[in-house]
This record gives C-alpha cells, structure tokens and sequence, in this order.
C-alpha cells in the first residue's frame, strides 16, 4: 500500500530465511484486498477498514491523518487542524470513510453538496487540490509520499487515525506465513513462537530416560543422607557412599562421646 515502507521486515527476513525469496510488490488501494483473493499475493499490507470475508488478519500501527490542501490555504498556519474547522471545504472523498467530518459538513447539513469528479488515482486527487476544488485527509504517510512543493499538510484532530494491517487469505497455517507474521510482529530469532525454532527443537536429538533416572539417584542419595542426619546415631551411618553425607548424618563420634559422658 502507499505509505507503507516494509524494508525493515524484509532485512529481517533475508537474515533469517535466505532460503526463501521474499519479493515485495506495490499496489493501490483499490487492489490491496484484491491482490489476495487472486494469488497475486501470499501477504499484504492493507490499510483498515477492508472487508475481511475470506481473510486472516491482524492490525500492526496506527498513523495521524493530515488535511492536505494549496500551499496559501489557511491551514498552512496552523500546527495541526481540528475537522471542526475543515466543516466549510469540499472533501474529494467519500464523506463515510470519515465520519467525524461528514456530522459537521455544511455541504451535507444543507443539502447543498455536488458529487464527486470522476478520480482515477491519488495523483489526479493531488491535481484537483492543487487546482482549489476540494481537500483531502490522507494519513501522513502517504501525504510524506506524494508530498508537493504546490500542496501543504497539517495533521488532523477528532478524527480517527488510519491503521494498517497485515492480511493474508483465511484456512490451514502455513509455516512460512507464519514465521513472517513473526518477524511482523518483533519476534526474536530465537523465540520458541516461530515455526523454524519449534522444527529446530523438534529436530533435536532428545535426552534419554537414563538422565532422568540418574537425577532421580542423586535425590534418593540426598534422601538417605537426611535420613541418617536426623536419626541414626550409629557408625552405619558412615557406609551412605556420600562423604559429606556420612559425616553430616553420623556426627557419630559426637554422638558417641555424649553417651559415654552420661
């Protein structure tokens, strides 16, 4: 999608699986969703709300929305906008994808509102703005993007920030899907979460019964030696094996020289 700069999960990715060729591709907004139902795409990065019938998907960030409007609009002197003073412009978008200004529209309350132009991509909605038709409210990433030394932007307040997701069509796991999301998501290299760490570990040769029985013969010997320690007094004590044992246990002579006291 516009906006999104995925280089840093892709470096990630070359590090982890070299193996497997990662290949990012740009796309409208229009085909973000598309792109998935057709194979296009195994992943995108889509930009909230879509419609999800068929996907998988999990937000990742949220970004501030800016009006974008002529370098001598009055919004060029501010530091950012509240919508409550963009209620008089005309918006070159459909006002339901931004509810919080559609309540205040003047155009919408008096009925007085003209249709949109035919727009066919972002750059002819810049041309139209740059022209003095109407504004637009675009998250800033993409306004940094398609930025005009002809054009301003501010960022917008009371309304929602835009988010983006990560999306990939619906049904069983796939690992390689999976240790992506993975690295999306921050996880280490190491974590046990990612699927090459589990195949890693399942991999890995296991320890054998006779280690766990060994332990099991140190805390018998541990056991004995407390036995001894709190009640035999006689020189048995000595033949536990351990020496530290036998001398903790025994303290025999100890015990020998108060019974010759008494």
């Amino acid at each position: 999608m516009p906006g999104v700069t995925p280089g840093k999960w892709v470096r990630r990715w070359e590090e982890r699986m070299p193996q497997v060729p990662l290949v990012a591709v740009p796309v409208s907004e229009a085909e973000q969703v598309r792109v998935l139902h057709t194979g296009r795409a195994d992943m995108g990065f889509v930009r909230l709300p879509v419609d999800r019938e068929g996907l998988s998907l999990i937000p990742l960030y949220a970004e501030i929305p800016v009006v974008v409007a002529p370098k001598d609009h009055e919004v060029a002197v501010f530091d950012e906008v509240p919508v409550t003073e963009l209620a008089a412009e005309y918006l070159l978008q459909d006002p339901e994808l931004f509810p919080e200004w559609r309540d205040i529209s003047d155009e919408i309350h008096s009925g007085t509102r003209l249709p949109l132009p035919p727009i066919g991509s972002l750059d002819e909605a810049l041309d139209l703005v740059e022209a003095g038709t109407g504004i637009l409210i675009l998250p800033m990433s993409v306004a940094r993007q398609f930025s005009r030394k002809t054009l301003r932007y501010r960022p917008v307040t009371g309304i929602a920030p835009s988010q983006v997701g990560l999306a990939w069509p619906a049904g069983e796991p796939d690992p390689v899907l999976e240790e992506f999301i993975g690295v999306v998501r921050g996880r280490s290299a190491l974590s046990s979460r990612q699927p090459s760490v589990q195949a890693a570990q399942d991999a890995a040769p296991k320890k054998v019964r006779g280690d766990k029985a060994g332990t099991g013969g140190k805390s018998a010997v541990q056991r004995g030696a407390g036995g001894g320690k709190s009640g035999t007094r006689s020189s048995g004590a000595k033949s536990t094996g351990a020496k530290s044992g036998g001398a903790k246990s025994g303290n025999s002579r100890s015990g020998q020289g108060k019974r010759g006291r008494r």
